[in-house]
Parts: structure tokens; sequence; C-alpha cells
């Protein structure tokens, strides 16, 4: 077997068993359909992966122990394509992802422009085989550039090895959200979105799934008008083709329609009652719903996936970006399926018993709390997400002269790199995990003597290239401030460096496309230079960060140095990534920066 490279080591041997969150409750008697007649109906929550887990696509597969599998897209964010089990479909595993080593997709490291690269996967199994159809974009390209659509396929005989995931197998489309359908007379199709600025529509094409040769590519439904027909899926039931689209863009007018025919090649007839899924027009949290895909439990009942965005009405802060939600279906005989509106609480078809059986590289989706010490021989965990490829000689975990702490090495490049869109040479020295709550606490200390100026370390909370926010340590000239530290003056507060002497300061600055708060710059009480500090993010409410910092001995010192709206990273494809860096901005320097005692802490969940 292929050794994995160290930054990827926990992928293979981090794992908790803690019993999920969801509930089953015997409160109503389910409506007939499936051969779940006479059973309780359930209860759960959405969204089921909560955070950055936009366009999903989940199967339920008996011959791996009646277990469902769920893929969501990663775009730039690595490792990538992430997969997760459930046995009962209220406890979800984090088991693999797809993308894992940068052989399987070197162009990822490439990409420019941060809606760029791994955009919606399709999960099917077929011949023991799973395989997952996906497209890498480069959203900097026009979109009649054949070059800005890389369609590719992975195919794996065990879903919960990373090493069975195959090198990426490329075909030709110009367009994206590739699915496979195998008919009944052993053809392969694949069905995508054109790039609909070119011209909007589904098309089809025969593939061969050993070469990734394809045929000639045909219009097969041009939607129901709605913005930009895409993530199309195929299914064929009661002798009639289904083709399952989203239209509207993945914005508040998103909705999910449906077309069939009694040909693979159509002609598609629309559901009169289109769209089947939506929240447009209404005074939800959920929003944007959209992009969905269709299963069957080992009852014979339907479910629904589709992404959401828990933005409201207002439509303005949503920081955990497009998520993963669960509606039950009905699909009677000859009909067109039916799918319940989304919400935070839902009532659903019967769940299989609750069952925590699986393994698997990561923690449950319930288990959200990080309490991380970095110990020796520990790997970096399988949760955490780098921004592409990351470079091995920047993190380091519990080195010799710093033990239970992670050591980065300063990238010359930060956070917001060459122009925003671009990584640059070398990438950043950047990782953290995902928000997955409304409320929550983030916190880790920092051990940090830089020499240079500029040279900086610290918490971002980040969403792409350009939109962040950032509080870090950083050299700069006495005088540079903008501010006192909050609480001053106060015994050892007190500067005496000399008017341009280099001495640490903490600095919060901002990148969006909206408008953010000017950068400010405190200078590090001097009682506390030399010291371990705490640095911390935290929601407090739906709409704001808190960014503070203080002595790691004395949490009681910890102030809040920025209240901050999250409307800067309510934006876009993906969602916020908690984390940490060290960066030279532009310079020479390469002080390492030692974090320890990484904790994030849950609060609460808002849903209604």
């Amino acid at each position: 077997m292929k050794a994995l490279p160290k930054f990827l080591a926990g992928l293979v041997v981090f794992g908790l068993t803690i019993t999920g969150a969801f509930a089953q409750e015997d409160d109503e008697t389910a409506e007939e359909g499936g051969e779940a007649v006479g059973q309780a109906n359930s209860t759960y929550y959405n969204p089921i992966f909560p955070g950055f887990h936009p366009d999903p696509s989940c199967i339920f597969v008996p011959e791996w122990d009646d277990t469902f599998f769920c893929a969501a897209s990663s775009f730039n964010a690595f490792p990538g394509i992430p997969i997760h089990a459930s046995k009962d479909l209220k406890n979800w595993r984090l088991i693999a992802h797809v993308l894992n080593r940068p052989e399987q997709l070197p162009r990822l490291a490439e990409t420019n422009r941060s809606t760029s690269g791994i955009w919606a996967p399709t999960l099917r199994y077929h011949d023991d085989a799973f395989w997952l159809f996906t497209t890498l974009v480069d959203d900097d390209r026009p979109q009649e550039d054949a070059s800005r659509w890389d369609n590719i396929f992975f195919k794996a005989e065990d879903p919960f090895d990373p090493l069975s995931w195959s090198e990426a197998i490329h075909f030709e489309f110009e367009g994206y959200d590739p699915s496979p359908f195998w008919d009944e007379d052993g053809k392969v199709y694949v069905t995508a979105a054109h790039a609909w600025r070119v011209s909007p529509g589904i098309h089809q094409a025969e593939i061969d799934l050993e070469t990734g040769d394809v045929g000639e590519w045909t219009v097969t439904w041009e939607g129901t008008g709605g913005l930009a027909p895409e993530g199309p899926h195929i299914y064929f039931k009661d002798g009639y083709y289904y083709l399952l689209a989203a239209e509207g863009g993945t914005g508040n007018e998103h909705m999910v329609t449906v077309s069939r025919s009694e040909s693979i090649s159509g002609p598609f007839e629309s559901n009169p009652a289109n769209p089947i899924l939506s929240n447009a027009n209404t005074t939800s949290l959920f929003q944007a719903v959209g992009h969905a895909d269709l299963f069957q439990d080992g009852s014979g009942n339907w479910w629904c996936v589709a992404l959401s965005v828990r933005g409201g009405a207002e439509y303005l802060h949503f920081p955990m970006g497009r998520e993963t939600v669960l509606a039950p279906a009905r699909w009677e005989e000859g009909e067109f399926p039916v799918v319940d509106q989304i919400k935070g609480t839902m009532e659903g078809w019967p769940m299989p018993e609750e069952n925590t059986s699986l393994e698997g590289i990561g923690r449950w989706v319930s288990d959200r709390e990080d309490d991380i010490d970095f110990a020796p021989g520990s790997p970096i965990p399988p949760h955490f997400q780098y921004w592409r490829y990351p470079n091995e000689d920047y993190f380091e975990v519990s080195p010799d002269e710093h033990p239970n702490s992670l050591r980065i090495n300063p990238s010359k490049i930060n956070l917001t790199a060459l122009n925003g869109n671009y990584a640059g040479p070398g990438g950043q020295a950047f990782v953290g995990r995902k928000q997955q709550d409304t409320l929550f606490t983030y916190s880790v200390n920092l051990d940090f003597d830089p020499s240079q100026g500029e040279e900086e370390a610290g918490i971002t909370a980040f969403l792409t290239q350009n939109h962040h926010l950032d509080l870090g340590v950083v050299l700069l000239p006495a005088g540079s401030k903008t501010a006192d530290f909050p609480g001053r003056p106060r015994a050892g507060n007190e500067s005496t460096a000399e008017e341009g002497e280099l001495v640490p300061h903490f600095r919060f600055r901002a990148e969006s496309y909206v408008p953010v708060p000017d950068t400010l710059v405190v200078p590090v009480p001097e009682a506390w230079i030399g010291e371990t500090l705490r640095l911390e993010i935290s929601a407090k409410n739906n709409t704001h960060y808190s960014f503070s910092a203080g002595p790691a001995r004395a949490r009681s010192e910890i102030q809040t140095i920025i209240d901050v709206s999250n409307e800067p990273l309510s934006w876009g494809f993906t969602g916020v990534i908690l984390g940490i860096y060290a960066t030279s901005n532009g310079g020479n320097g390469s002080t390492p920066a030692y974090f320890s005692e990484w904790k994030y802490v849950p609060q609460e969940q808002f849903r209604d």
C-alpha cells in the first residue's frame, strides 16, 4: 500500500465513536408508502451536515451492510469531497475524502479565483464499486473556454480507504455537474449542465468508464425557464426516465424541478407541479434550497437531500454558507416525486434503528467540539482543512523544541495572497476547521517571537482568499497603533518603546467585496510580551463575531478587541473555516509560530 503524506496520516487513524444527537419520536403514524406503514414517524433536525457542505449527493447501498453514503463539494479546500456515512440517517460520520492526495488531481494547486475548485459531485454505486463524478472548475476563465471545465470521475472499491479512491479520470464536456446513469441495456450515460451563459440546458452523452471517452452530446432538457439549469440526475422508475435538476441560481430563487420521458434521450415532459422543492419567497431561515438528489432507504421510502443557506428572508448573515439538508419524499407509482418543504425541525418516514457501529477516519457530525493538544505522534485531525494542497514544510505536530503544539513555519504570502484569487508560489501556511454552529467559541494559544517587521501569526475566520477576518500578532514600528488595547490604562500596559522600534502589535484586518472595518492596530501590552497569548473568535449572536486576545495564564484578562459583522463572510459558494496562520507578508522572515490548546466549543444551533 502506498504511504500517505504526513499531513494526511490522520485520515486513517483518527476517529471517535460518539452517539448522534438526532431523535426519533413515536408521535405519529407514518403515511402509506414503502414498507414502513404503521411504524412511527421520525423527528430530526436540519441541517444534517452543518457548515460548509454544499451540493450533496447521497445513496443507500444494501451491499455495504445497509449503509447510506453522502458526498459534498469542496471547491479549493483540501482534503476535498468529504464522504459521510450512516446506518440510520441520524448519526453521520466522516469516513473519507475522495480527493486526499495531490497526485490524484495536480491541477487543484493551480486554480485561480476562490470560486474555483471542486464543484458539485454525484456519488453512485454500481458493479461493486463507488463512482464519484465532479468538475474541477477554473472559474477565472471564460465560460466558452473549454479549458475552464475539467470533468472527472473517481472510482473506489472501498470508500472507507483513502487510497482506494483512484486518480481522476478525465472526460470532455464544456460544462459542469456531471452525473452518471447505468441503463438496463448496459449503456452508461453522463448527464451534465452546459455552461449556462453560452447555452443553458441539460446535456447528455454516452461514456466509456474505462477510458473517459464520450459520445455526441445532445440537449435533453432546457428546464422550466429558471436561470442556469444545473445539478442534473437521472432515475428510472415505473417505465419513465426522470430528470431532476436545479434552477434559479444558487441564491434566493433556487429551486428543484423535474421532468420525465419514456426514452433516455427524451423528449422530457416537465412536471406541471414544478418546482418540487424551493423556499423562495418565504420568511424561512432556510433559503436557497436546491441542488437535490433522491434516494431510497431499506424500507423503500424516498428521501431528498439538498443544499440550503440559513440566511433568512434578509439573506445577509450566513457565514456557514451552503449546508446539507434532508427532507422526506413521496414517489407514487407513475407519478412525479413530491418533497416536503425544508425546515429546521422535520418529521418524516420512520428511520432505521439507531446504529453507531460505523468505523471511519473522522468524528460523528454531532461531535463537533474540539479539544486538541497536538500530542507527540498525533496526526493533524482529518476534519481540518487547508486551502488547496498544503506545503508539508509549513506544518509539524509537537516539534521537539515545543511539544504539544502545532508549529507553523510562515508562508511568504498572506491569506489574501497575490491578488485574492491565486495562491502564488508556496501557497499559504494556514489550516482550520469548519464553523458548524451558529454560536460558538474558538480559541487557541499562540507562542510567537517575531524578529523582522511584518512577521505575523494569528487566527482567522476564513471564507476565501478575498473574504476573511484576521486577528494576528505582528511586528510593527512603535507608534503604528490606531487604538489602545481595551481596558487601558492598566499597570504593565504602558509602552516604553521608542518611536520606530519594532514591537509586537495585535492587528485586525479584513478583506471582502463588501464593506469591512478599517484595519485596527493595538500594541500588545508590555507585560504580555514574551508570554503565551490566547486568541479567540466567538459568535454570541447570528450577526457578529468577537475577536479577543489576552494572556493564556490569566483568561480573565482576555479582552474583546473588535466586534465585527459576519456580512463580509456571507457570500459565495463556500462557508467559514476557523483557523490559524503564519506569514512574513512578503518579507524574508522565517520565525515559526507555535499553536496549542486548540478548542472549538459549540454553543447553539439556530434552526428557526
